[in-house]
């Protein structure tokens, strides 16, 4: 795609902070952090939501096996806790039509419904 800002990081068109990288997946920090520590994880093949992502192969599993890489051998993150969060769809606040998915952690994060 393009037209896919998420996209034309992968391909160093935009700079990131990349934080991880294999040969499927892509890592960097939010530039708009929600929490002391805070990434997107990114498939180098475009989807545009997590619905679309699960049916496209192994792209969710390669994505969570690169979370678990990285937050256990690159970071605290494991030792301490994280989220992991994706946002589908206007009312999902998804503004990005790149499937992408939120860690967040470093510090004591907040409880749902509060």
């Amino acid at each position: 795609m393009s037209d896919c800002l998420f996209c034309k990081i992968i391909h160093g068109d935009i700079p990131s902070k990349k934080v991880y990288e294999n040969e499927n997946v892509y890592a960097f920090k939010d530039i708009y952090p929600q929490a002391s520590e805070h990434y997107l994880f990114i498939s180098k093949n475009h989807t545009k939501d997590v619905n679309e992502l699960v049916t496209s192969g192994n792209e969710l599993n390669h994505i969570f096996a690169a979370i678990k890489d990285f937050t256990e051998n690159e970071t605290e993150l494991a030792k301490n806790g994280f989220r992991v969060v994706t946002n589908m769809g206007k009312h999902g606040c998804q503004t990005v039509f790149h499937t992408h998915f939120h860690v967040l952690g470093g510090e004591q994060l907040s409880s749902f419904g509060k």
